[in-house]
This record gives C-alpha cells, sequence and structure tokens, in this order.
C-alpha cells in the first residue's frame, strides 16, 4: 500500500492532489488511504464517475491521463483511420473540468489522435452531436451531470454518435489498467496546435448544433409561440445560452430564465441537490413562472441532457409531470405529428407501458432496451429501416431524444418540442392537462412508481431466489407472463416459453392478470433491490380524472405494500 502511495505522488502532475495526499499520510489517516487505493475507479459504459480526490479510486488529473491514453489506444487499435478521423471533447461548468477535458486533449494528441476541443463550456447533446458533424471516431464529456458538487465524471460516445455498450467499455478498461503502470507522455496543448493535432471548437461550432436543430422536421411547428410564456432555469448548469437562443429561435418571446440558477456554478449554491427529480430543485423556476403566470416551468439539469417540467393548473398552481408523462406526451405528439407507420419510437423496460400502447394503435414501430440511453439509442440504429425512421425515445428518469440529430438524451431539443406542443394546445384552447387525460381516455390511465429495498451485504440473490421459487400470483393478482432477462427468457402461465432479444441482466419482470407489471433488478452499484410498479385504471366516459387518479393511486398503494412484504 505504501509503494502504491508513494508510486502514485511520483506520477500525479496535480500539486492540490498531491499535497491534499501528503497530508493523508502525515495524519496517518489508513482508513482514508485504504479507500482511495484498495481499488480503481471502474470504468463502464458509463465511463467514470467518482468524488474529486487524490488516489486511483477518485476523480482526478492523473485518473483521467490514464484513461485518455488507454482510450485513445484502444481506438487506434479497433477503429480504422481513428487518428485522423478524431476525438470531439467538451466539458461542464464543474471547477475541474476544464483542467480534466484539456488533460484529456493532450493525451489522444500525445497518440497522434486529432482533437477537436471546445472552446467554453458545453452542453453534452452539444458535444455529442459533434461524432456524426466531423465524422469523428468517439467522443468525451467531461460531467458529472446532476450528481452533487463533489463529483465529476468522464463519458464516452462511439463513432456512431451514441453512448458506448459492450465489449467497448471493458475493452478500454483494459488498456487504462496497462497505462496506469506505464510513463505517460507529456505533450502540451500548445505542441498539439503546432502540430495541427488540435482544433478548437468556437461560436461556429455551436452555431452548426444551433441550425441542425432548427432545420429539424420535428422542431418546426411554429402554431403561435409568441402566446405563451414560460419560465426556465439552467440550474447551475450549462444549457441557458443554447435554451434560451433555440427558444428564441423558435418564436418563443415570452421566456424569462431565473438569474440566479443561470451561470454555470459547480458549487450549485441554490439547491441541495442539483437534479429536477429531488424534492425542491424546481421551486426557484416554479417561483419565477408563478410571477410572470407562465404555463410552463422549465429545466435542464446541470449537462442539459435531462428536461424537466411544471405545468400550471386550473388553480394557478404549479403541478411536475413525471418523466413518463412527458415522454408519453411528447411521443403522442410527434407521433401524431407525422405518418406513424413509417416511425419508430422505444422506450426502456422500467418505463411506462403507455407509449408501446399509442405506438400500437397508431400502427407505428415500437421497441424496448434495458435501462439506461446508450442502449436506447444503439438498439434504435439497429431497429430502424428506410421504412421505418426512428422519431423518439425516452426513459422515465427525464431523458428523452428527438429525432437523430443528437443519438443520445438532449434536453435542449426536447424543452423546444414540448413548447412547441404546448403553444399549439394553447393556441386551440386546450392545455397540456387536456391532452394527457384524453390519452388516458383512449388507452387507460397508467400509474408508475419505484420503490427501493436495502439488502444486507453479501445477501443472497433476491433474482435467484425468486428464480428457484417464482410467484404465481403477486398482490393477489395472477402471473400472466414471466420475463427472465437473465435467462432470456419468457415464460408464460400456460407452460410456453419464448426467447427474449435483449442483453443479459438481472431484471425479472412480471406481468399480472390486471395489466400491472412489477420489475424486479438489483442496484448496481449499491446493495439494494429496487423495484418498478406499474398499475393501469380504465377510464369510462362517466369518469372523472380525479376519481381514476384516487382508483389507481388505491390499486398502487396495495401492490406495492404486499408486493414488498413478500420480499
Amino acid at each position: 500500500m505504501i509503494t502504491d502511495v508513494s508510486t502514485w505522488l511520483a506520477r500525479d502532475p496535480d500539486p492540490v492532489t498531491r499535497q491534499e495526499l501528503q497530508q493523508l499520510l502525515d495524519d496517518n489517516n489508513k482508513q482514508e488511504i485504504e479507500d482511495r487505493f484498495s481499488t480503481r475507479l471502474a470504468f463502464g459504459t458509463a465511463g467514470l464517475r467518482g468524488i474529486v480526490g487524490a488516489g486511483p479510486n477518485r476523480m482526478n488529473r492523473l485518473v483521467i491521463q490514464e484513461t485518455a491514453i488507454g482510450l485513445g489506444r484502444y481506438l487506434l487499435d479497433t477503429v480504422n483511420s481513428a487518428a485522423s478521423r478524431g476525438v470531439v471533447i467538451g466539458y461542464d461548468g464543474r471547477p475541474d473540468s476544464r483542467q480534466f477535458a484539456q488533460d484529456t486533449a493532450s493525451m489522444l494528441t500525445a497518440l497522434g489522435i486529432n482533437v477537436y476541443l471546445t472552446a467554453k463550456v458545453a452542453p453534452t447533446p452539444v458535444v455529442a452531436f459533434g461524432v456524426h458533424h466531423f465524422n469523428a471516431a468517439a467522443a468525451v464529456v467531461v460531467t458529472a451531470s446532476h450528481n452533487p458538487p463533489a463529483y465529476n465524471g468522464f463519458k464516452v460516445y462511439w463513432g456512431n454518435g451514441a453512448q458506448i455498450i459492450p465489449p467497448h467499455d471493458s475493452g478500454i478498461a483494459e488498456q487504462i489498467d496497462l497505462a496506469s503502470q506505464e510513463v505517460l507522455p507529456v505533450n502540451s496543448l500548445e505542441d498539439a496546435e503546432r502540430l495541427g493535432l488540435l482544433t478548437w471548437l468556437n461560436d461556429d461550432y455551436f452555431t452548426a448544433y444551433r441550425k441542425a436543430q432548427n432545420n429539424s422536421p420535428y422542431l418546426a411547428n411554429h402554431t403561435e409561440p409568441a402566446n405563451i410564456s414560460l419560465a426556465y432555469t439552467a440550474m447551475h448548469g450549462v444549457g441557458a445560452d443554447m435554451a434560451e437562443t433555440l427558444l428564441a429561435d423558435a418564436g418563443f418571446a415570452h421566456v424569462y430564465s431565473v438569474a440566479a440558477q443561470r451561470e454555470p456554478d459547480g458549487r450549485f449554491p441554490t439547491v441541495n441537490f442539483p437534479n429536477p427529480e429531488e424534492p425542491g430543485a424546481m421551486d426557484m423556476v416554479i417561483a419565477e413562472a408563478s410571477a410572470h403566470g407562465a404555463i410552463l416551468a422549465c429545466a435542464n439539469d446541470p449537462d442539459a441532457d435531462r428536461f424537466a417540467v411544471a405545468v400550471r393548473t386550473e388553480d394557478g398552481e404549479y403541478k411536475m409531470l413525471t418523466g413518463d408523462q412527458v415522454g408519453v406526451l411528447l411521443g403522442h405528439y410527434l407521433l401524431t405529428h407525422s405518418v406513424p407507420e413509417q416511425q419508430l419510437v422505444g422506450t426502456t423496460i422500467v418505463s411506462s407501458s403507455l407509449l408501446e400502447k399509442i405506438a400500437t394503435a397508431l400502427e407505428a414501430g415500437f421497441y424496448k432496451t434495458l435501462t439506461g440511453f446508450k442502449w436506447l439509442t444503439n438498439v434504435a440504429m439497429e431497429q430502424q429501416t428506410q421504412e421505418q425512421q426512428f422519431l423518439f425515445a425516452y426513459e422515465e428518469a427525464l431523458g428523452y431524444t428527438v429525432g437523430n440529430t443528437v443519438w443520445d438524451k438532449d434536453g435542449l431539443s426536447a424543452l423546444v418540442a414540448f413548447a412547441q406542443m404546448t403553444a399549439e394546445l394553447a393556441a386551440n384552447g386546450h392545455t397540456v392537462w387536456d391532452r394527457l387525460e384524453s390519452i388516458y381516455r383512449e388507452h387507460g390511465y397508467y400509474l408508475n412508481e419505484q420503490r427501493s429495498i436495502a439488502l444486507a451485504p453479501g445477501a443472497v440473490s433476491v433474482g435467484d431466489q425468486l428464480r428457484a421459487d417464482p410467484p404465481l400470483c403477486i398482490a393477489g393478482r395472477a402471473v400472466e407472463m414471466t420475463e427472465d432477462l437473465k435467462l432470456g427468457v419468457r415464460r408464460f402461465a400456460d407452460g410456453r416459453t419464448e426467447d427474449i432479444d435483449l442483453p443479459s441482466s438481472d431484471v425479472l419482470i412480471y406481468y399480472l392478470d390486471d395489466e400491472s407489471r412489477v420489475v424486479v433488478r438489483p442496484s448496481g452499484t449499491e446493495p439494494k433491490l429496487k423495484c418498478y410498479y406499474e398499475v393501469v385504471e380504465a377510464m369510462s366516459h362517466e369518469d372523472s380524472i380525479k376519481h381514476v387518479q384516487q382508483r389507481a393511486q388505491e390499486a398502487m398503494a396495495s401492490l406495492i405494500d404486499k408486493h414488498q412484504a413478500s420480499l
């Protein structure tokens, strides 16, 4: 361990983290040193994400440099013309992000790889856009998205424009391990520029993304945008400039940005947790909307790849839409403003089933993937055909992509599409709530909730227990079909089986006789079990939305209580 620490100190290029580590040694803080050196921050399909600090189990300049070398070598080994095609690099507004991005650029150019580096902070979707724009071999975004201030991250996109999936994650990880044992090259950005390996991405590049979105056929609905108003917050992130610009381009003249949260600030001083899903995170934008009587209170998360919205109700209050509700509204809107038979939409196994029901009714293509946008976009590319092109995908955790300008979730285009939908509804005397109710009346009221159960470390796999003794009923409802994604098989109550065309994952999905659904999967990062619940209530013409909601909530409470007790 001491040898490891000494080696690390000798390799670390950052005087701040060297001093931090030296202080831990001087204080003989064995527990903290053990935590930082007992393992290495794991590189996976989400890249890297962790607390900033000294040591291999933290985010720091040395870890970034080793990661960049590993990525670069993997690209050179596996991608034709990787060096000339290059890598796009951007970063968010956290304190270390610019330095980490520049370190990444230095290492990649030291390997002879062209780099396109943003000259300023950039939203994640703007960087991901660069992969196809430049026909690059990959892209890197230095961001911890909506994680707390202590964190940072390193997200990788492949040459198809989507986040990496296996086997690229493990291949890059192997190269990172090798790089951690080697002397790293020294290469300044000035050297890279002199050799013609570094291109700075300035306003022209951001304008290219802006033009691409403005030219998207899915963001071309300009129905009286000036007649509605909305409030917006970037949540101390990097989305404000582009969000406000795109809304102005689309004709929205009454946009009120929360000044205190507009500029990038990685300390996130006005929110406890910079995630729009967290209680209180939307308070300031809702107050801004209320002050101006705006219809919508909209937010991007700090790297602007997610979108959240609260909508004014009849009584003048504001109510948050769930991620599923936004996804269903956008999916329905986009499908009904196109030729649905020629479109493909998708969502994940834990998101609402309602989008599938809408797509089926409209004879559109539909697909379903494991959780994570990396699957939604990679699978979309495989599934789309000349006759049926990809249109839209979403996951319940506030991620949406509209069209294929960006092959990842994009909170900026989602913001514009949602505003355009709202403006068109308003022009016809309707509200977002009216549209949601009409969808429920046609297809049923879908309610989705999630619960987590803490497990003792090292506990026996709940999934394996359930496979050994599969339930025949849950909360008094018969199990009509079970999907076991670990074994890749779908089992029906009558004994029939079918293969499932999804990557293996420790997930069990139970479909019950009243259209309810229960999804059980262990967390990949913590000792806990995640359970996702869905109940469906039919709506008659005589039903009020309030009474249907009440019935659904009662059914959901019963399902959750009884299922959790059975576990």
